[in-house]
């Protein structure tokens, strides 16, 4: 299997100055390429304007990794904005912002044609040196780990020190069982990262209870209720590590705005006092993401390791940060990041994991009898039954009702989502939606994405594409979607 193993590094002051300028050269790759396909785009829809042909446009400018790097190794001698830096940084610096451009047209050309799940996705723009994320990613070149078990050396940045060992991978790889592919350099929460893709074997462990499944319900009053099928129920302690640290946020917040801080408007530069009090606000929020994340693994490696089966709620996270009342609470909680944990560590045991759908209702159905409520409010924590007389937790009672789903999907139910069983009506009939979606505002205006006036550059691409991609292509309108194993039209949707 392929993971990641993650280091923390104490680079020195020549050092750090190479990594930010590597990061630098993949940003600065990156809005290049962005700027040399889109400009093609406009050119193409001022001549249309004028009355031109289709024969006698402009021709579209590929996209492909292949093809942006070959332009940009044409023009980075020539160019005034590369000709006199760009031999300072190593290659896979510019291969990585190409990279990074060419999947983000990918991603904008699978969305228009409604091939890629969640948001829509808009077209490719310039990254901002101030918001732009520092990251860098080799593939070729000197990537080891040193003898000594403190060291790393990278392509043309040559040996950091790591703030932690590295003997556990270091010792995998000297035995043979693991093999580095590649590496990237990361700056977040104040300090940088190298995060070592590595292909290794490792051993599938035993479960303590492997016939026994869990169903885990996510809230805030407790971070998580746990219910297996031998009747027994946990309730997880939610730590709340920002609520502990909201009211030394709050001075230190309060601290910055008193000092004078950057202003692009009037070209005014920020203080150094300003400086110091930013330093200080933001170690408060990279400790609490530490603590977060640290607590997350803990509790999740502690349930993987002890259930064979675990099933968990398909939440609208997203639609829950909308709320202005729950927006922080659930943030803190970390729900999308607890699934996402869950998911991949159950692949290392061999357990699966069962995603309930997403209007089951699972608060609103009796655990015992089977009842389904019409409505339930929120603030309502107790359920009782009105047909059986049950009188239990909310929460309790949806993490009963998720591990119950285990036998409707070993069944063949479909209301967990079962793959092997055709698709069946979920309670109350609540497959879908049943209000309209509005149009967005912007529905049905010119511009790149709504593809009014622009047409898509992808159909002149075939030859930048791989065979396998052209081979996909041929299918036609059927996608299948290989996250549930159903197959759908796309001209139906």
């Amino acid at each position: 299997m392929v993971q990641a193993y993650k280091f923390a590094l104490d680079p020195n002051a020549g050092q750090e100055r190479a990594l930010r300028s590597h990061c630098g050269a993949a940003r600065a790759a990156y809005n290049w390429a962005v700027s040399w396909v889109t400009a093609s785009w406009w050119q193409r829809r001022a001549e249309a304007s004028y009355g031109i042909g289709e024969e006698g446009l402009t021709p579209w400018r590929a996209w492909s990794l292949p093809a942006l790097r070959k332009e940009f190794n044409r023009v980075k001698t020539a160019d005034p904005r590369f000709a006199e830096w760009w031999e300072e940084n190593s290659k896979e610096a510019y291969s990585t912002g190409l990279a990074n451009a060419a999947a983000a047209f990918d991603n904008y050309a699978k969305s228009r044609q409604g091939r890629r799940k969640g948001c829509r996705v808009g077209v490719p723009r310039r990254k901002p040196k101030r918001k732009a994320r520092l990251t860098c990613r080799f593939t070729t070149g000197t990537i080891r780990l040193e003898p000594d078990g403190r060291h790393v050396t990278l392509p043309r940045l040559g040996t950091i020190r790591t703030h932690e060992p590295t003997h556990k991978l270091l010792t995998r790889i000297q035995a043979g069982t693991a093999r580095l592919l590649s590496a990237t350099v990361r700056y977040e929460r104040g300090r940088w990262f190298v995060s070592l893709q590595v292909e290794t074997a490792r051993e599938i462990i035993r479960v303590a209870r492997p016939d026994v499944a869990v169903g885990i319900d996510l809230g805030v009053k407790y971070l998580a209720i746990l219910a297996d099928s031998s009747g027994r129920t946990r309730y997880e302690p939610n730590p709340k590590h920002l609520e502990g640290v909201l009211r030394l946020l709050r001075f230190h917040s309060r601290r910055v705005c008193r000092r004078q801080g950057p202003d692009r408007r009037a070209g005014r530069k920020p203080s150094r006092r300003w400086e110091k009090a930013n330093r200080e606000r933001n170690r408060l929020h990279h400790r609490v993401a530490n603590l977060r994340a640290d607590a997350l693994h803990k509790f999740t490696t502690r349930v993987r390791a002890e259930y064979g089966t675990v099933v968990v709620e398909d939440l609208n996270v997203a639609g829950m940060l909308r709320n202005r009342r729950l927006a922080r609470h659930v943030a803190d909680a970390g729900f999308g990041e607890i699934r996402r944990q869950l998911t991949y560590k159950g692949r290392r045991n061999a357990c699966p994991t069962i995603v309930a759908d997403r209007w089951y209702p699972s608060s609103k159905t009796c655990s015992a009898c089977g009842a389904v409520k019409a409505k339930l409010p929120l603030h309502v924590r107790v359920f009782i039954c009105d047909a059986c007389g049950l009188v239990l937790d909310r929460d309790e009672n949806s993490a009963r009702n998720l591990v119950a789903l285990v036998e409707a999907c070993t069944t063949g139910t479909g209301v967990a989502g079962d793959q092997d069983t055709p698709g069946v009506s979920k309670p109350r009939g609540a497959d879908h939606k049943t209000h309209p979606q509005r149009p967005g505002r912007n529905a049905g205006r010119g511009g790149w994405a709504s593809g009014a006036s622009l047409p898509h550059p992808r159909r002149k691409e075939t030859g930048d594409r791989r065979q396998d991609a052209e081979r996909n292509s041929r299918i036609g309108d059927t996608v299948t979607d290989l996250s549930d194993g159903n197959i759908w039209n796309a001209e139906s949707h």
